[in-house]
């Protein structure tokens, strides 16, 4: 991998202000959040659309399960992220809100229907499916994936798909099925840089596992767009930032989101910086300077936020 220019990026905020900055990872309390984390709750018409239908189909959306704070801004904007195979994953990343089991409920196979149905009855322009990863499957759960998708292009084949895919283990075959699928974007995340990895990850995934998975995809489909997401705030340095970035770039990565780590529960790792939302600007700045056809950076960004005004506006202008 090339080595990456280490010039000085802007002062995260935990160096300029301690009361944001945890050293104490058994406290029971959190960091206070700066000004510029706060949100308003989730509102909107079609925020209470969508919800209306999770509810009544007991449909299961990231944006709710991960506790993601652009929910009702996503939503009302014509994009909606939604996880597949249930709610309950099969690994324990130590950054992830989703409810972890060596054994899940088996799949429901009258999912990939709901979902169109659901997908059918909403004002969307971009959808992103991101699924919990299921270890217990012989297939890990690609062919219900690929259903899923294939279902939706039927009722709906303008609908622009991302899918937000588990690593497979870099198994070629279950990544063919998937980049098979119909989806136009192909994303999976690195989630933190290589030096963070075994602290921040369940030991199933790695760093150049990850990698090889964005590789492979990029290499073997080059019609498929590739997109990952680094979070910040596990206690990297800011080289490590910038040498991801230019990982991400030597295996063709297209589309790249940054964003600050926000720990989910007490059970979860503490936050070690929070990082000014100029960091993010000059970071997304470099990202651009590295080759990324796009870069969304800022401290609430996440990976499918505004994910239908990123593609749309960048590909299909």
């Amino acid at each position: 991998m090339n080595k990456q220019d280490n010039s000085s990026l802007p002062e995260d905020v935990s160096q300029k202000n301690k009361k944001h900055r945890r050293t104490d990872i058994k406290t029971d309390r959190f960091i206070p959040k700066p000004d510029w984390l706060r949100v308003k709750l989730p509102s909107g018409d079609n925020f209470r659309k969508i919800k209306s239908f999770h509810d009544q189909l007991g449909i299961k959306s990231v944006c709710k399960e991960a506790n993601c704070p652009n929910r009702g801004e996503c939503w009302n904007t014509g994009t909606a992220s939604f996880m597949l195979m249930g709610d309950t994953c099969t690994r324990g990343c130590r950054f992830c809100a989703v409810k972890t089991s060596k054994n899940p409920p088996a799949l429901d196979p009258s999912e990939p229907k709901k979902l169109a149905e659901t997908l059918s009855n909403l004002n969307l322009n971009y959808v992103v499916l991101t699924t919990v990863d299921r270890d217990d499957l012989p297939d890990q759960g690609a062919n219900h994936i690929t259903r899923c998708i294939k279902e939706i292009k039927t009722r709906l084949p303008d609908l622009i798909i991302e899918a937000l895919i588990p690593d497979f283990r870099g198994i070629p075959e279950l990544l063919d099925i998937v980049s098979h699928s119909g989806a136009e974007v192909i994303s999976h995340n690195i989630e933190c840089t290589r030096t963070m990895t075994q602290k921040v990850r369940d030991p199933r995934a790695g760093y150049d596992q990850s990698l090889q998975v964005l590789h492979y995809i990029k290499s073997t489909y080059p019609e498929l767009y590739t997109k990952s997401s680094l979070m910040l705030g596990f206690g990297e340095r800011e080289d490590e930032i910038l040498q991801t970035m230019q990982d991400l770039r030597d295996v063709n990565t297209d589309f790249l989101t940054l964003g600050q780590y926000l720990q989910p529960s007490r059970h979860k790792l503490p936050v070690e910086k929070y990082y000014h939302p100029d960091v993010f600007k000059q970071l997304g700045e470099k990202g651009r300077e590295l080759g990324f056809e796009y870069v969304a950076s800022g401290p609430l960004v996440r990976s499918s936020y505004k994910a239908a005004e990123h593609y749309l506006a960048n590909k299909l202008s």
